[in-house]
């Protein structure tokens, strides 16, 4: 559906957020359907690439809130998929490693990231697939660099 003022689908930052919104609804889609949250996907996916890490280090490698780790790594540990362990020279944290279950788990994962990518960019060639991350990643580079927040 189109939007009632015409100058709108023209506009790069609304089609970016149009576009960011589907997206976002066709991950968390495949995620729910696999009994996943993106919250889990991204804890196994650093656990696997970084190896045990405290809570505190999960948070700011995989870009989550701490009090958003805690509550994802309570439902991962329930289902077998993290470990938390006492840090053997600080007692007061916990180091968190992925589990054999864990390593599995993200594999499905994988496959439900892999089949959103492919339901996102269904309309775009191999090319133009390369070219738009190129294009995306040249404006998270740029925009992920400067200080947004409000002058005091």
């Amino acid at each position: 559906m189109e939007p009632a003022f015409s100058r709108l689908p023209s506009l790069p930052s609304w089609l970016l957020s149009q576009t960011a919104q589907h997206a976002g609804r066709v991950v968390a889609d495949g995620f729910a359907a696999a009994g996943a949250r993106g919250y889990h996907y991204r804890l196994l996916g650093t656990l696997a690439e970084a190896g045990p890490s405290s809570q505190a280090e999960l948070g700011r490698r995989s870009g989550i809130h701490l009090s958003d780790v805690v509550a994802a790594l309570n439902e991962l540990e329930a289902d077998g998929y993290v470990r938390r362990r006492p840090d053997p020279s600080d007692k007061r944290r916990n180091v968190v490693s992925i589990t054999g279950a864990g390593t599995e788990r993200l594999t499905t994962l994988e496959a439900c990231v892999t089949a959103a990518q492919e339901e996102i960019l269904a309309p775009l060639t191999a090319r133009e697939r390369d070219q738009l991350v190129t294009l995306l990643r040249r404006l998270h580079a740029h925009h992920s660099k400067r200080d947004v927040s409000p002058a005091p």
